[in-house]
């Protein structure tokens, strides 16, 4: 059996979780087995019709008061205690900051290794994984010899896809069996993005601005952009860095993994930091007045020019052709 650790927003499965699970019912199948999956917190019930349709055929929901804000011991042990009870032959979860700290809780209370970030799984004995390392600039080929196998999936490495309907479909409530001291670290609030609509890390279209948008107010010019095209504004971290935009803006390995139909770089110079947010996007356009900077070389399309004139200047034409 593989189990998958369906990660979620208030019974929501995150675009990740069910990037993992897809991956789950993949290496199910390739071993012809089960797939099973484990919520927890609160709203972990809600999934269910996710997790089903995605090809879970047995969801094991753990729900207490104790677990209703984000524990990474207490989660680590409830799914480690999941684990032990169901001895599954591998366990998928999200390469998210969450995901991947909940499934090393997992590793320690278990005491088995954990490949993290994987863009490729291959199932045998032992399994072979592609994972990523230095945020993105190193592949690394790696064997997984346990008698569990616990990856994390990097973000955008599958594409969620609906299952077709199998066997009767089960919930299963688990009551969790909690120390005082795996709760010592919890969230005691959440803070909601401003944004409306289209998340970040789910938007088709992202317009991204770095220094060479020159101030708060070039910003104006992007947003207008990404509004014609049904995207989303993005940024570069030196733009959170001098307080332009909100952390939930950057792109970049320390903010938003993006996975975009079209990246519209807008003045950003393309540091390593920054491709390892966009490298999944299907077509970069760079806007910049540097034709060597390091985005430049990496885009499918550059325009060579003042992002204050360029900018304005896409956004008239769209106007003009949509009447």
């Amino acid at each position: 059996m593989i189990l998958a650790f369906v990660d979620h927003d208030a019974g929501r499965p995150s675009s990740t979780a069910q990037e993992a699970v897809t991956l789950g019912r993949r290496l199910a199948d390739h071993i012809g087995t089960t797939l099973e999956g484990v919520a927890v917190g609160s709203g972990a019930r809600d999934t269910a019709e996710s997790a089903a349709a995605l090809g879970v055929a047995r969801l094991h929901v753990v729900e207490d008061e104790r677990l209703s804000r984000y524990s990474p011991g207490a989660w680590g042990r409830t799914v480690a205690d999941a684990i032990s009870t169901l001895r599954p032959d591998a366990v998928v979860g999200p390469g998210t900051d969450r995901g991947n700290e909940v499934m090393a809780e997992v590793a320690s209370h278990l005491d088995l290794p954990m490949a993290a970030n994987c863009i490729e799984v291959r199932p045998g004995d032992p399994f072979e994984v592609t994972r990523l390392r230095w945020g993105g600039s190193l592949l690394e080929d790696s064997v997984v010899e346990a008698e569990i196998k616990l990856l994390t999936l990097a973000p955008h490495a599958v594409q969620p896809q609906a299952a077709a309907p199998s066997a009767p479909f089960e919930v299963l409530g688990v009551t969790p069996s909690l120390d005082p001291v795996d709760i010592r670290v919890r969230a005691l609030d959440e803070e909601a993005s401003a944004a409306k609509g289209v998340s970040l890390a789910d938007a088709r279209v992202v317009v991204g601005g770095g220094r060479g948008v020159g101030s708060p107010d070039g910003f104006r010019a992007l947003e207008e952009l990404a509004a014609l095209l049904g995207g989303v504004v993005g940024c570069s971290r030196v733009i959170t860095s001098l307080g332009w935009r909100p952390h939930t803006d950057q792109v970049g390995q320390t903010g938003t993994r993006i996975a975009p139909d079209i990246y519209v770089a807008c003045g950003i110079s393309g540091a390593t930091q920054h491709m390892v947010g966009c490298r999944s996007a299907k077509r970069i356009l760079a806007i910049n007045t540097d034709p060597d900077a390091p985005i430049v070389a990496q885009a499918d399309y550059a325009v060579i020019g003042d992002v204050s004139q360029v900018v304005p200047a896409i956004s008239r034409e769209i106007r003009t052709r949509s009447g």
